[in-house]
């Protein structure tokens, strides 16, 4: 029997049984996987400093995620590799949680639909209906692309660089891959036009077991008019509502707690750093703006965004580590990066 490229086979997997909300993500470049013997899940990670990084959880069966928990930490152990997990929802979250050896930290949040309440709140509320109108009337029109006509689409990618380019930022992987143009079969995407010019795109990828979508892109040109994500996403969340989905999530945002009232036994120095970044680090990365925008959007909830790691503690290395698997460099570098990049565009 031939044997089936180990993209296909997470693939694969990712539509049989996906869960997470970043299940899809363990398909994107730069990705590895290990299968257990029978083949009854996939769990897609990234290494560094000597840490397995998990993205999200392993994808299974809901009753065989603790069993693939076990013979995967083996696989890592036999590597001898630390393992983490990132991006940890509810399911994993209730098989670990009661486990010795285990510690959880929330590193952030994800704003849920169900996706016809984010149409009915765009069509309510005032300000959200002023910015389509904004956009209609200066000409911009909404499409849902195939994967034939949007895979490696010039414009597309043009348009994709320059609002990379645009953040300050080193380019980041693991979860938020921006290379997703390549293949884009599973994944839906909404392309915003004016005047036959592209000037935004929204890529969804599949929570198959979840019945629902994750905004994985959002981007838009400089020039684009203003209200153009906003009438994207309305279309987007439309085009799930038809298809009767009742799941649909903008997905995270870093170092957010899920809400002022919500309490986390976080370490001490992590709930000092959260303060900090959202003050100090908006020259980078606006957190707070990040959550400002999607909140006006009325979700139904804030899911909290938890790391699982093996030990008593979270330590800032694990924090380290995990920074390095987003930005590939160390985390120092990224920001020294970052901060060169402002100070030559202030010259400008």
């Amino acid at each position: 029997m031939k044997e089936i490229p180990t993209w296909d086979k997470a693939r694969e997997a990712v539509l049989k049984w996906g869960w997470n909300s970043t299940c899809y993500q363990i398909v994107n470049p730069g990705m590895s996987h290990w299968y257990p013997a029978d083949e009854t899940a996939v769990v897609g990670y990234v290494v560094a400093n000597r840490t397995a990084i998990v993205a999200g959880a392993p994808v299974c069966e809901k009753e065989l995620l603790g069993d693939t928990v076990t013979k995967w930490e083996a696989f890592a152990k036999s590597r001898k590799l630390s393992v983490c997990y990132f991006g940890a929802e509810d399911r994993l979250q209730q098989e670990l949680g009661t486990k010795e050896g285990y510690t959880s930290v929330t590193l952030g949040s994800q704003p849920i639909w169900n996706p016809a309440n984010f149409v009915r709140n765009i069509e309510n509320e005032a300000s959200l209906r002023a910015q389509i109108r904004r956009s209609l009337n200066k000409g911009v029109r909404v499409s849902e692309w195939d994967d034939a006509k949007a895979r490696r689409n010039p414009q597309l990618e043009e348009v994709l660089s320059a609002w990379i380019k645009g953040r300050g930022m080193p380019t980041l992987h693991f979860l938020v891959e921006p290379d997703t143009l390549g293949d884009l079969r599973d994944r839906r995407v909404f392309v915003a036009t004016q005047k036959d010019r592209v000037v935004g795109f929204v890529t969804l990828c599949p929570s198959p077991a979840r019945n629902g979508w994750l905004t994985e892109q959002f981007v838009r040109t400089p020039n684009a008019p203003n209200g153009t994500v906003e009438l994207m996403l309305y279309f987007a969340a439309k085009a799930c509502v038809e298809a009767e989905c009742t799941y649909f999530t903008m997905g995270i945002v870093p170092l957010v707690l899920p809400s002022a009232k919500a309490t986390f036994a976080d370490p001490f120095w992590l709930s000092i750093l959260r303060r900090w970044a959202e003050k100090h680090y908006t020259r980078f990365y606006n957190f707070k703006g990040l959550k400002q925008f999607k909140a006006k959007y009325k979700p139904d909830d804030w899911e909290p965004v938890v790391v699982i790691v093996k030990g008593k503690r979270f330590g800032l290395s694990h924090l380290r580590t995990i920074v390095k698997a987003f930005t590939v460099c160390e985390p120092e570098l990224a920001l020294i990066a970052s901060l060169f990049w402002q100070l030559g565009r202030r010259k400008h």
